[in-house]
């Protein structure tokens, strides 16, 4: 089992364009073996402390297998929208790890 926490920080004023994305593509997970464990959107009064920007949202997903996850990123459904990725995501920071 692969596990992914990804954080995700969001251009200003494009939480709509965002949300659509995230409703075209987190269905997809399933079809990789994949779940989405947690999504979660903290508020400021969320983070005790910080040293870097708070991200928009927090995902903590798994997948059966590595491959299983290579196979969603390089799905072709989930990379036509794309577009909507690249206007509304400035950035991510993604950890890749077992259970233990």
């Amino acid at each position: 089992m692969v596990y992914l926490t990804v954080l995700l920080f969001i251009k200003k004023g494009k939480e709509d364009v965002f949300n659509e994305y995230e409703a075209l593509v987190l269905p997809i997970i399933k079809d990789y073996n994949g779940k989405l464990i947690y999504r979660v959107r903290p508020t400021q009064d969320n983070f005790i402390s910080s040293e870097d920007e708070l991200p928009y949202e927090i995902h903590f997903i798994s997948f059966e297998t590595n491959g299983d996850f290579l196979n969603f990123i390089n799905d072709n459904k989930r990379k036509r929208f794309e577009k909507l990725k690249v206007d509304a995501i400035k950035s991510t920071f993604i950890t890749k790890g077992e259970k233990l």
